[in-house]
């Protein structure tokens, strides 16, 4: 059986994103969420940044737009907040790019959309 990449902080921040469920509930926008999961996220002492700007190069030259993690955590992982009724390919399609822009291998999709939290690991 394969080891899960990153296991261990995984589990941290989707733990952190069940705990912020659970107070706020689903039907919020998307900002919101954010700041209750930087204050969790400062709570528990986990290592992020929140609206990480990364530039995207082509044929080595950077573009002038860019994208905006909304965390990366661990310097390692990035979590993308949706407020979707489900986690959609569109979603997933959207991580993958920011993974390959970034260098990063893992990313974590959080729905805060629906009445259970709903997550997917995103792996490049």
């Amino acid at each position: 059986m394969a080891d899960i990449l990153f296991k261990e902080e995984s589990y941290k921040i989707i733990g952190a994103c069940f705990e912020v469920h659970k107070i706020l509930g689903h039907g919020f926008k998307e900002a919101v969420y954010k700041d209750a999961l930087e204050l969790e996220f400062k709570r528990l002492k986990l290592p992020f940044e929140k609206e990480k700007p990364y530039s995207i190069i082509y044929k080595e030259q950077k573009l002038k737009h860019f994208f905006v993690a909304d965390f990366v955590l661990y310097d390692a992982i990035i979590l993308e907040i949706k407020t979707g009724n489900y986690i959609g390919d569109p979603y997933i399609k959207q991580t993958i790019n920011y993974l390959k822009a970034s260098g990063l291998r893992l990313g974590i999709v959080i729905n805060f959309g629906a009445p259970s939290v709903e997550y997917q690991r995103v792996i490049i």
